[in-house]
């Protein structure tokens, strides 16, 4: 199933760091049109200090959308293309010898940024995939037994292509349950597409997006306000037997044969409690973690192959958990 991932935040009274979030969807329509949910849903992962997977097809802009949300919100972003031949070290940095001073330097990769997008993370060997397991999870590199702490706020965006599988490394289960939230990055309807083409008509390069007049729109001191105000959202003790309930039918689920694990209830939890607050609200509600679940929890999730092979997908078994868990009142 495709199509939104989160609906829009209803319009209210917000706090200053909230408001400049909300104003980020109008500064990323400058140069990307119609994926506000995809906007939505990195905005929740930088709120939850999380990552995110992008998946969807070549040339629905996700490169374009990671770079134009790094300059609204005045981070520095960097890019790298996974390759077959892509050394761990070209992901973490590595020590290189100096002659002039007969020592080894360390030279930081490009990890050593805000937003790293990780483009095409299944086209490298599981060895560099593995790179990223210790950054993604301690956000920090050891070289050579010294730990180098990555600059804060950190997230990984990676993307995948969901039709092509020839020279690919699927990504282990430990990894994928490293991310946050899989948003999947829809084709645009017909206006929308039209309205890319009249951009590009109209002389937009998408390699200058200050001509395109993206400006900063909020800051790293705006996320650092924003996830104090996350932290302190309410959670009642139903609502956290419901999240709990849920990871735990889909462990029971007979489509699956893998569910959710405990880190999947914490994500869930982090996510719900971010929406709610971009949603204008101090506490969750079950309809905060009904919006959030699919996102979190798909990639968490396995197939039998017997279910799959007969067509069905995980957000429909996701769906049908939504459906059959009682929702506290």
């Amino acid at each position: 199933m495709t199509g939104p991932v989160f609906a829009a935040a209803p319009a209210v009274a917000q706090p200053d760091a909230r408001a400049a979030l909300h104003r980020l969807r109008a500064e990323v329509a400058k140069a990307v049109v119609g994926q506000d949910a995809v906007v939505t849903g990195l905005v929740i992962a930088l709120l939850c200090r999380g990552h995110v997977l992008l998946e969807g097809v070549p040339g629905v802009a996700k490169t374009l959308l990671i770079r134009t949300v790094a300059t609204a919100l005045d981070l520095r972003s960097k890019r790298v293309q996974f390759t077959p031949d892509l050394m761990p070290g070209d992901v973490t940095g590595s020590l290189i010898f100096d002659p002039r001073t007969a020592a080894f330097t360390f030279r930081e990769g490009p990890v050593f940024t805000n937003l790293l997008l990780a483009d095409e993370i299944n086209r490298t060997p599981p060895k560099t995939q593995s790179a990223l397991l210790e950054v993604m999870e301690e956000r920090q590199v050891s070289v050579e037994g010294e730990r180098r702490p990555l600059p804060e706020p950190f997230i990984v965006a990676a993307t995948q292509n969901p039709v092509e599988y020839e020279g690919t490394y699927p990504l282990p289960e430990a990894q994928l349950d490293r991310f946050l939230l899989k948003l999947t990055v829809p084709l645009p309807n017909r206006d929308e597409e039209l309205g890319v083409l009249r951009a590009h008509h109209a002389g937009f390069d998408p390699r200058d997006l200050h001509a395109a007049g993206v400006r900063p729109v909020a800051t790293a001191a705006d996320l650092a306000a924003a996830r104090e105000a996350v932290h302190r959202v309410h959670v009642a003790e139903p609502l956290l037997g419901y999240i709990v309930d849920l990871c735990r039918a889909t462990r029971a689920a007979p489509a699956l044969e893998l569910g959710a694990s405990p880190r999947g209830a914490t994500a869930l939890l982090s996510a719900a409690k971010a929406w709610s607050w971009l949603a204008g609200r101090d506490h969750v509600t079950p309809d905060d973690v009904k919006a959030v679940a699919r996102p979190t929890l798909r990639h968490r999730l396995r197939l039998r192959p017997e279910v799959e092979l007969e067509g069905v997908g995980v957000d429909a078994v996701l769906d049908a958990v939504l459906a059959t868990v009682p929702t506290p009142r």
